[in-house]
């Protein structure tokens, strides 16, 4: 993790759920969780609630196919943390090889939004929000470095599979997950920077080349990066643009989607 914050910057909660997780499965609480409930209000808990939903809630794609969509879309990305936990969430989930001619039409739509001929209308929407998921979570894991210690693959991907991508209400607060309510949270809301800075953020103009990186090529930040970043802003500052850029990519990749459906 390049930010201290995101091991150890923690409520109450979450350090008592992380120390008695570690304690039961013998492994330490892995990056993605970290990220996501740290600071809840601002980020995780509408970001949990959209990504329960579209990962296992009601849908024309299995479980499987949802954890298929997330691996092309981390191998798309180039983020090698993402694209062997959701390989591993395949085996899990159940594999869906052969692939159904509406997924094969489903994979190339979110790869170059190329209409989806087969595939009904709401099954189109539930896989670019898989997509949303992922296009966020990729950018994150990329951005802020993160790494599978021993044990972590096959317990985080087991426990998330088993509970549904749900975390206990104690540790989120209240969320209401939808791609509305994600740009709401993370871009307009009052938080340590400024909506005006985070909306910018969110477009690639922030920072110097810095967010227009984690939008388009997250895969090439480093710990100098971050480093650099430091001397002039705080942890929670650079956590907070971040988050607004991979966001801001994911939703516009989601609204243009959307705009290929209704044309």
């Amino acid at each position: 993790m390049r930010l201290h914050v995101l091991d150890h910057g923690h409520r109450l909660p979450a350090r008592m759920f992380f120390g008695l997780t570690g304690l039961v499965s013998r492994v330490p609480m892995s990056d993605v969780p970290k990220t996501l409930l740290y600071r809840p209000d601002f980020f995780g808990a509408v970001f949990l609630d959209l990504s329960a939903e579209a990962m296992r809630g009601p849908s024309f794609w299995t479980a499987g196919e949802r954890e298929y969509m997330a691996q092309r879309t981390a191998e798309r990305l180039r983020c090698p943390y993402c694209a062997v936990t959701h390989t591993e969430l395949v085996k899990i989930a159940g594999d869906p090889s052969p692939l159904r001619p509406e997924l094969v039409a489903a994979l190339a739509f979110l790869e170059d939004l190329t209409p989806p001929a087969g595939v009904p209308a709401d099954a189109a929407v539930d896989a670019l929000n898989v997509s949303l998921i992922w296009q966020v979570v990729n950018r994150l894991a990329n951005a802020f470095g993160f790494a599978l210690l021993p044990g972590q693959l096959e317990s985080g991907t087991r426990s998330l599979h088993r509970f549904g991508y749900r975390f206990p209400r104690f540790l989120t607060g209240p969320g209401s997950g939808s791609p509305a309510e994600l740009r709401r949270a993370v871009l307009e809301a009052p938080a340590r920077t400024t909506p005006a800075l985070r909306q910018a953020a969110a477009a690639g103009d922030a920072w110097g080349s810095y967010a227009a990186t984690v939008r388009t090529a997250s895969y090439r930040l480093t710990d100098e990066d971050i480093d650099h970043l430091r001397q002039e802003h705080t942890e929670d500052e650079i956590f907070e643009v971040t988050v607004a850029a991979a966001v801001g990519a994911a939703l516009d990749h989601h609204e243009n989607g959307l705009e290929v459906l209704r044309g």
